[in-house]
């Protein structure tokens, strides 16, 4: 048998990588601003589902129980930082995973933007960069709200923009776990999966306590430490708040939140590829 000689193909251009590149930046840009648009049609929803539970957490421990003198002073200093982090997180998990068990399962949405003229991935990833940013909403909005109802709060004015940035890693993570909830998960069981997902992760973010109070309690740090919203909970607490508070310091919760949202997005691309093909 004559082997036959396939003749090498020409190296892509750069004009046509460009071009590519181009492409994919106006379809991410046109399904974001739809995905923004379909919000914004729901924004009464979306509010009482961001502040409803985050209110009622900060008027409760910080402010009923205070008056009441059954916290120690100080506490909702220690709280105000991670409830936005909870609320940034709950908010980004939620606004990722529920809309991808729809799409692929219900309203059958998704079949529609994969006929864009882009990989997968692209697609796969605006619906991460829509979740983390629902999720940044969500927790920017609790700032005010908690300024309004807690006394005694204060923040160091430099370490604003740090915390915005752990805000933002923040809601990247949490729209990783939810792209791999969303595409993992069958949509027979993704109700149960969210009870035995959601509350772990409230309890063990480090949202009401600082992480080293758990030195007495390893097994327990141990889970916390698993939980990428405990970084989030720290890392805005080193910046924010004075040195009181023993925390994980800022750099090692960004690099643990950049390497477990690396993880996340990875897994929940290919999630959202073996759906979409199936």
């Amino acid at each position: 048998m004559t082997a036959i000689d396939v003749p090498p193909q020409a190296p892509q251009s750069p004009r046509r990588d460009r071009a590519e590149l181009g492409t994919a930046l106006r379809v991410f840009g046109a399904l974001l601003s739809r995905d923004f648009y379909v919000t914004g049609k729901d924004l009464s929803g979306f509010l009482v589902k961001t502040l409803l539970q985050p209110f009622l957490m900060l008027f409760i421990f910080g402010k009923v129980l205070a008056d009441l003198g059954f916290i120690a002073p100080g506490f909702a200093q220690l709280l105000f930082p991670g409830v936005i982090a909870l609320n940034g997180f709950l908010g980004a998990l939620q606004a990722t995973a529920m809309p991808m068990v729809m799409d692929f399962s219900f309203t059958k949405e998704i079949e529609d933007r994969l006929l864009a003229p882009v990989s997968m991935s692209v697609v796969a990833l605006e619906k991460v960069v829509f979740g983390a940013l629902r999720g940044l909403m969500s927790g920017v909005v609790m700032i005010p709200i908690g300024f309004l109802i807690l006394d005694g709060v204060s923040w160091d004015p430099a370490g604003l923009l740090p915390a915005f940035l752990m805000l933002v890693m923040c809601s990247l993570a949490a729209a990783g776990v939810g792209m791999v909830m969303g595409t993992f998960v069958p949509p027979a069981k993704i109700d149960i999966v969210f009870t035995a997902t959601l509350t772990p992760l409230m309890f063990t973010g480090a949202t009401q306590f600082p992480w080293h109070g758990l030195a007495h309690l390893p097994w327990f740090q141990f889970v916390c430490a698993l939980n990428p919203l405990t970084y989030a909970s720290e890392g805005m607490r080193d910046v924010l708040l004075d040195n009181s508070v023993q925390t994980i310091p800022y750099w090692l919760c960004s690099v643990a939140l950049v390497g477990m949202t690396a993880v996340f997005v990875v897994l929940g691309t290919i999630g959202f590829k073996r759906r979409a093909v199936s």
